[in-house]
C-alpha cells in the first residue's frame, strides 16, 4: 500500500514535467545566426542597426544603409541559402505545435506561457502586450496567425519574469504577411510573405524571417543579442542548442501516468 502511495505522485510528477532533455532546437546553426533573413530582397531606409547577420535568398538583393553591431551581409550566399532551407522547417516545427488555445484578435494585456492560434483583424495589437514568464526560465509561447499579423503604432511588447540565464522562446508564425508598428516587439517573426515595418521599431531580442517574401526596414534596431534587456547573458531563442520547447513526449508522459492511475484506482476501489 505504501509503495503505492508513493507510485501515484512519482507518475503525476513525470507526467506533468518538461520532457527539456529531448527537445530539439527550433533554429540550427545557420538560421540563428541571422537578425533578418528574406527571400525575395530585403529594402531599408538607412540607417537601420542590425545584430546579427541580414540577408536574402534566392534574392540577393539586400539595399544598403546598415550599422552592424555584429554580423554581415549576405546576399543569397551559400549561408543565407541553408538558412533558407531551415526556415521552412522552423515553420513546420513551429505549426507542429497547434493549434493551441484559440485568443481574439488583440493581444493586447498579459499573457502566460502557451502555444496560441490567434484570430485575424484589423490589428492584433493595439496597445501594450506584456509576456509574463512567471519565474520560469524556458518559458515558451507561441503564437500561430492563420493570416495576417497587424500592430498598431501604440503597441509594445516585452517579457517579464523569465529569471536569468534564460532559455526563453517566442515565436510568431504567419501564414501570410506580418506588418509592423510601434515602437518595440520581441520574438521571432516567422513569415510566410511580406514583413514591413512602418519605421524606428526596435526589436531587441527577436528576429525578422520571411520564407517566400521580402522585408522592408525603415530605421529599425533588430537584434539576437540580447544581453541587457533581462533574457540573461545566452540571450532568448539564440538556436543552438540552448532553447527549450514543449513536445509530444511530455504529452505521452502524461497519458502514460494518467492511464497507470486509473489502473491503481480500479484495484484499489474495485466495483461492487
Amino acid at each position: 500500500m505504501k509503495a503505492m502511495k508513493l507510485a501515484i505522485p512519482l507518475l503525476i510528477a513525470l507526467a506533468y514535467g518538461p520532457a527539456q532533455g529531448l527537445a530539439a532546437p527550433i533554429f540550427p546553426d545557420d538560421l540563428a545566426s541571422f537578425a533578418v533573413l528574406a527571400a525575395a530582397g530585403v529594402t531599408n531606409v538607412a540607417t537601420s542597426t542590425i545584430g546579427g547577420n541580414l540577408g536574402s535568398a534566392p534574392n540577393p538583393s539586400v539595399g544598403g544603409g546598415y550599422d552592424f553591431t555584429f554580423g554581415s551581409l549576405q546576399p543569397n550566399t551559400g549561408l543565407a541559402q541553408n538558412a533558407q532551407i531551415q526556415l521552412d522547417a522552423a515553420i513546420l516545427a513551429v505549426n507542429a505545435f497547434g493549434p493551441g488555445l484559440t485568443l481574439g484578435a488583440d493581444l493586447t494585456g498579459t499573457i502566460f506561457p502557451g502555444i496560441y492560434t490567434v484570430l485575424a483583424g484589423i490589428t492584433n495589437l493595439s496597445g501594450a502586450l506584456i509576456l509574463d514568464g512567471q519565474g520560469d526560465p524556458n518559458a515558451v509561447w507561441v503564437f500561430l496567425f492563420p493570416s495576417t499579423l497587424i500592430t498598431s503604432e501604440d503597441s509594445t511588447v516585452s517579457v517579464i519574469n523569465v529569471g536569468s540565464g534564460a532559455g526563453v522562446g517566442l515565436y510568431w508564425s504567419v501564414g501570410s504577411a506580418a506588418t509592423l508598428d510601434g515602437d518595440t516587439f520581441a520574438g521571432n517573426v516567422l513569415a510566410h510573405d511580406l514583413i514591413s515595418s512602418n519605421g524606428d521599431l526596435t526589436i531587441a531580442c527577436g528576429r525578422l524571417l520571411s520564407a517566400e517574401g521580402q522585408v522592408t526596414l525603415v530605421h529599425d534596431k533588430v537584434s539576437i543579442g540580447c544581453e541587457g534587456v533581462g533574457f540573461g547573458s545566452n540571450g532568448f531563442d539564440q538556436g543552438g542548442g540552448g532553447q527549450v520547447v514543449p513536445e509530444p513526449a511530455t504529452l505521452l508522459l502524461l497519458g502514460f501516468g494518467l492511464s497507470v492511475l486509473f489502473t491503481f484506482r480500479k484495484r484499489l476501489f474495485p466495483a461492487a
